[in-house]
């Protein structure tokens, strides 16, 4: 059977470029949950809740076709250009604290990019539908082809596919960056919020966008080991 035989049976160094993925992500983690919880202690002077000032931030910024909804979980907020809908989670939605002020302010900031055609939130949409397949198909691909005898053809059409999602991982970051600037600019703006607020706020989101960060320095870390563990396998045959 040759050295293939033993695919997936024997110490390959490119799994340490997955191990550092995954602390990253388990890092990232830890310090949202970490950050958010302390601000989540801290009641907004206003006493306004999530839902209440995203109510608002739309408002000011002349946004009246987007419905506010509550959805369960924990950090489980989003907006969907789609449906034209932000969704609260259950810790952001009725909450007064400073942490859920911010986190709903952020998906604002989303709403105000869709609302002016922000290119890149336009480019991460157009991609969604291939980056779903990409996280999918990539890796199944991938394993089929060496599988099947090493197949070249299916194992680089796999990594080229997982590259799709590797992509819009990427081009998340300026999305979420952007959104958390908005967020902020407007909090202080529309005097939703004192400096020490807001500067609480920026702590959240700043811990908030590791989660970013990390997820895409993880799936390019992954793609690097794809690329050097099959290169490497196909000079040999």
């Amino acid at each position: 059977m040759g050295h293939y035989g033993y695919y997936g049976y024997y110490y390959d160094s490119s799994y340490f470029l997955v191990l550092i993925g995954a602390v990253l992500c388990i890092w990232a983690q830890f310090r949202v949950k970490s950050t958010f919880n302390k601000y989540a202690q801290v009641r907004s002077r206003t006493g306004m809740t999530g839902a209440q000032a995203a109510q608002k931030i739309l408002q000011m910024s002349g946004i009246y076709d987007v419905r506010i909804e509550h959805i369960g979980g924990s950090l489980t907020d989003h907006y969907d250009p789609a449906n034209k809908v932000l969704r609260l989670s259950d810790t952001v939605y009725g909450s007064t604290s400073v942490a859920a002020i911010g986190v709903a302010a952020h998906e604002c900031g989303h709403a105000v990019q869709h609302d002016k055609g922000y290119a890149p939130l336009k480019f991460r949409s157009a991609l969604v539908p291939a980056a779903n397949i990409g996280s999918k198909a990539g890796i199944p691909l991938i394993i089929l082809g060496a599988v099947l005898g090493m197949n070249q053809l299916l194992i680089q059409i796999g990594i080229w596919v997982f590259a799709l999602a590797v992509l819009f991982q990427v081009v998340t970051l300026p999305v979420e960056f952007n959104a958390s600037g908005r967020a902020l600019a407007m909090l202080g703006n529309y005097g939703m919020m004192e400096r020490d607020e807001v500067s609480g706020c920026k702590k959240v989101l700043s811990a908030a966008a590791l989660t970013y960060v990390a997820a895409a320095a993880s799936s390019i870390l992954q793609l690097l080991r794809l690329v050097l563990r099959f290169s490497r396998r196909s000079s040999r045959d």
